[in-house]
């Protein structure tokens, strides 16, 4: 019996000492600061896909994203406004270039998320790294909606569509200061819902091995 007792009260101890050792994220909650106009450079990975470029945010609905990577992405502008999407290349209208669907889909997850979070009072998730990791669900799936400790959009990240996005060097901007050229363009009626992988990921295999010849096209229409 008492060699029983001391087995026991050994494997309650070993299970202990393994519990402690592993760090545990600590559930949070921190100041909304996703509620304000911004712009910052976004570093975006889609599956074997890779774009860079600088997003801006205006107010509630109203976003843009202008691209530098890759070559068949380069200077392509995404405008969304009043559930609609504009696409220009070097102020000239045209629609979305099938390089750009993947990533559309995905921004209209991340602009519903962020719009969704920017109304609450505060922010509750989990602490890591001197972040906070706030999960939430889409119709596109489970996401994670990561700020800084001033609780401004650091991060957005979703497994299931094999996104991950990163956010550096936000600053603000003036909320009236939205793109002129918006007027200009022609509007393109877009999703108002969440875009889920199985729409997107059919394009994301051909986007990658676009030829140069493809931003040429664009340039020229």
């Amino acid at each position: 019996m008492k060699k029983l007792i001391t087995f026991t009260l050994t494997i309650l101890m070993t299970l202990c000492m393994v519990s402690c050792s592993v760090p545990l994220k600590s559930s949070t909650s921190r100041k909304n600061g996703l509620d304000c106009a911004f712009q910052a450079d976004a570093a975006i990975t889609l599956d074997r896909l890779q774009a860079e470029g600088i997003i801006r945010r205006f107010g509630t609905g109203a976003w843009e994203i202008e691209f530098s990577a890759p070559n068949t992405l380069s200077g392509v502008k995404l405008e969304f406004s009043e559930g609609n999407t504009e696409a220009s290349y070097k102020g000239l209208s045209f629609s979305v270039p099938q390089s750009a669907v993947p990533v559309k889909a995905m921004l209209l997850n991340l602009i519903k998320a962020v719009d969704d979070s920017a109304r609450l009072e505060e922010l509750k998730g989990e602490e890591k790294d001197n972040v906070l990791e706030v999960s939430g669900k889409l119709e596109g799936g489970e996401y994670v909606l990561i700020v800084d400790k001033d609780g401004k959009l650091a991060g957005f990240e979703m497994d299931n569509n094999k996104l991950k996005m990163t956010f550096t060097n936000l600053t603000p901007v003036d909320a009236g200061a939205e793109s002129a050229s918006s007027a200009e363009t022609t509007t393109i009626p877009a999703e108002t819902t969440t875009v889920s992988a199985s729409e997107t990921m059919a394009e994301v295999t051909t986007t990658a091995d676009v030829s140069e010849n493809t931003t040429e096209t664009t340039g020229n229409q």
